[in-house]
C-alpha cells in the first residue's frame, strides 16, 4: 500500500512517501481498510455513493479505460460535468497509469480544439451536454484521438470489468495528472502535476490550516475542473474519509440554496462572486447558513464589506485565501481564528513565499513587489512549453504573476497583477481574447478591455469600443456586440460594460495603454 508520513515541526511539516507510491490507493482504498466501506462519500439529488461502491467503480472504470486499448502514461481529456462518473474516471485513469486532464466545460470548440492538438491526447471522454462544442472541436483537428466516447458509453463498458485492479506502479514525483491554466494569449497552458501534489494540498492546507475532519461534508459553488473545485469538491473530503454534495446543474443562489437545506453541509467553498450574488437573494437567510462550520473563498480577491455582510447571516466567518492552478490549491490563507480584513491571509505551512522586485531581489516589509512561491504542490513545468516554463519558474520559484505586499506581522496583502490578466468570479480572463472576439463584430474597428469592480467591488470586464462609424453608436448596438461575445466566449468572460470611444490610448508603437482605461 502506498504510504505518506508527515515529519518536521507544525510550521515546516515535511511529507515523506514510500518508494512505490500511486496516489489512488490512500485516496480510494485505504478507506476500506480503515473501515468506512459503507459510509456515504458522495451525495447527488438523484443517488448516494458509498465508499465500497466508489472503490468498485473506480476499478471497473479503470479497467474499461484499458479495455479500451488506453495505456499508462497517455493523456485522457475529460470534459464531464460533476458527478460520481467523474471521480470513477479520474481515479481509474490515475490507478491505471493513465493521465487524466480535466477540463473547463465552459470552453468553446476552439479553445477545446487547442487543447486537442497541443496535448497530443489518446482519448477524449465527454458528457453529453457538453457534445456541441467537443465535436466540433474534433471536427477542425486533422489528427482526432483514438478514443472519442461519452461518459455513459465507458459506463457500458465498466458494466462487465472486473472490479479488481491493481494500481500501477509510481512514485510520489510520477506524473498523475493535468490540468490546463489560461494563457496570457487566451491559449491555455498544460500545468503538469504529480502524484505527491494532491497530498500536499490535502494535508498542509485542508487538514492544518482549514481544520477539516472525517465528520465534514463539503460543498463546492466551483466545479470539478476548476483546481479550486477539484481540492474542495473532491480531494479533500476523500483524503480525510469526508463527504462531499455533488451538484451537476450550473450554480445558481436557487441551486446552491436548495442543496445545501437538502444536505445541510458543514463546510462551504465558493468564490467571492457567488458568496455576492447569494447574500443578494431574497431566498436565502441565517437559517440556511446554520450548518456551515467553514467558509471558504478563493480565485479572487474578498472585499472586506462582503465579509461583514456574510458575518450578519452566517456564524462561520469566510476564510479567504489564494491559489493557483500551477500550486493545484491555496498556499496563503486565513484561518477561522485568524482573519485579517483585506488581507489573504499567512503563508500556508510548508510553502515558502518571497516578495521581490524585477531584478529579483527581495521586498522590505511594506513594499510591493512580484510574489513567488515555492512549495510541495507547485508544478514543474507546463507540458509542451519550455519557454514558457523558463520564463515562469526560475530557481524552483514560481513566479505567480501577482503583486503582493505583507506587513510586519506577515499577514499577505494582494495588489494586482503583473500583467493584464482579470480575475473573473475565480477564473483568469485574458483581455486579448475579449478584444479579439469584440472585433469579430463588422461594425467594430478597434476595442480594449480592462478590469472594473462592479458594485460588490468585484472584477468584471469592461470593454472600450471604437467603431468603424462613429456616429452609429447606440445602447442597442453596445447590446448586440455584447451579445455576440456571450455567443463566442466562454459565458464569465463577455464584457459586462460597453463604452464607446473616438480613440484608444497608445503608446508611440502602437500598444494599447490599458491602464489609462483603467
Amino acid at each position: 500500500m502506498s504510504t505518506v508520513q508527515v515529519v518536521g515541526s507544525s510550521d515546516h511539516p515535511e511529507l515523506v512517501f514510500s518508494d512505490n507510491f500511486n496516489v489512488a490507493q490512500p485516496f480510494i482504498d485505504r478507506h476500506l481498510d480503515e473501515g468506512r466501506a459503507d459510509k456515504v462519500v458522495i451525495y447527488t439529488i438523484d443517488e448516494k455513493v458509498t465508499y465500497r461502491q466508489l472503490a468498485e467503480n473506480v476499478n471497473k472504470w479503470g479497467n474499461a479505460l484499458l479495455g479500451m486499448g488506453l495505456a499508462p502514461g497517455e493523456r485522457m481529456l475529460m470534459v464531464v460535468k460533476d458527478c460520481p462518473e467523474f471521480f470513477y474516471l479520474f481515479w481509474g485513469a490515475i490507478k491505471a497509469g493513465i493521465i487524466p486532464v480535466p477540463l473547463n466545460t465552459l470552453l468553446r470548440a476552439k479553445d477545446f480544439a487547442f487543447i486537442l492538438k497541443d496535448s497530443k491526447c489518446s482519448a477524449v471522454l465527454y458528457s453529453p451536454e457538453f457534445s456541441a462544442e467537443v465535436e466540433s472541436a474534433l471536427d477542425d483537428v486533422a489528427t482526432k484521438p483514438s478514443h472519442i466516447l461519452k461518459v455513459e458509453e465507458v459506463a457500458e463498458l465498466a458494466i462487465p470489468a472486473s472490479a479488481d485492479l491493481t494500481a500501477i506502479d509510481a512514485t510520489a514525483m510520477s506524473e498523475c495528472f493535468w490540468l490546463y491554466s489560461s494563457g496570457t494569449t487566451g491559449e491555455p497552458k498544460g500545468v503538469v502535476h504529480v502524484h505527491r501534489d494532491i497530498i500536499a494540498t490535502c494535508e498542509l492546507y485542508a487538514v492544518r490550516v482549514l481544520g477539516e475532519t472525517e465528520d465534514d461534508i463539503w460543498f463546492s459553488i466551483p466545479k470539478l475542473f476548476f483546481a479550486y473545485g477539484l481540492g474542495c469538491a473532491m480531494t479533500f473530503p476523500l483524503w480525510v474519509g469526508g463527504a462531499v454534495v455533488l451538484d451537476l446543474r450550473r450554480p445558481t443562489p436557487d441551486t446552491a440554496t436548495e442543496m445545501v437545506r437538502r444536505f445541510k453541509p458543514t463546510i462551504l467553498a465558493a468564490v467571492p462572486t457567488f458568496y455576492a450574488a447569494w447574500l443578494a437573494h431574497d431566498d436565502f437567510n441565517k437559517a440556511d447558513t446554520a450548518s456551515f462550520v467553514r467558509c471558504v473563498s478563493g480565485g479572487e480577491a474578498l472585499p472586506a464589506d462582503l465579509q461583514t455582510q456574510w458575518g450578519k447571516i452566517c456564524d462561520a466567518p469566510i476564510c479567504d485565501g489564494i491559489g493557483s492552478t500551477e500550486a493545484l490549491h491555496i498556499y496563503i490563507s486565513n484561518k477561522i481564528d485568524d482573519i485579517r480584513p483585506l488581507s489573504s491571509g499567512k503563508v500556508v505551512p510548508g510553502y515558502e513565499l518571497r516578495i521581490a522586485d524585477d531584478g529579483g531581489n527581495d521586498m522590505p516589509v511594506g513594499e510591493q513587489g512580484r510574489l513567488l512561491l515555492k512549495g510541495p504542490s507547485v508544478t514543474e513545468n507546463y507540458w509542451n512549453n519550455p519557454a514558457k516554463t523558463a520564463q515562469t519558474i526560475v530557481d524552483g520559484w514560481l513566479d505567480t504573476g501577482d503583486t503582493y505586499y505583507r506587513d510586519e506581522d506577515n499577514y499577505f496583502y494582494y495588489s494586482g497583477r503583473n500583467d493584464d490578466m482579470l480575475k473573473v468570479g475565480g477564473i483568469w480572463v485574458s483581455p486579448f481574447e475579449i478584444e479579439s472576439a469584440l472585433i469579430e463584430h463588422p461594425k467594430v474597428l478597434e476595442a480594449a478591455v480592462v478590469g472594473r469592480d462592479d458594485d460588490a467591488g468585484l472584477v468584471k470586464p469592461e470593454a472600450w469600443v471604437v467603431l468603424v462609424n462613429g456616429d452609429e453608436r447606440s445602447d442597442v448596438l453596445a447590446d448586440e456586440i455584447q451579445e455576440q461575445c456571450k455567443n463566442n466566449l466562454a459565458p464569465y468572460k463577455y464584457p459586462r460594460w460597453i463604452n464607446f470611444t473616438d480613440d484608444l490610448p497608445k503608446t508611440a508603437t502602437g500598444k494599447i495603454q490599458r491602464f489609462k482605461l483603467r
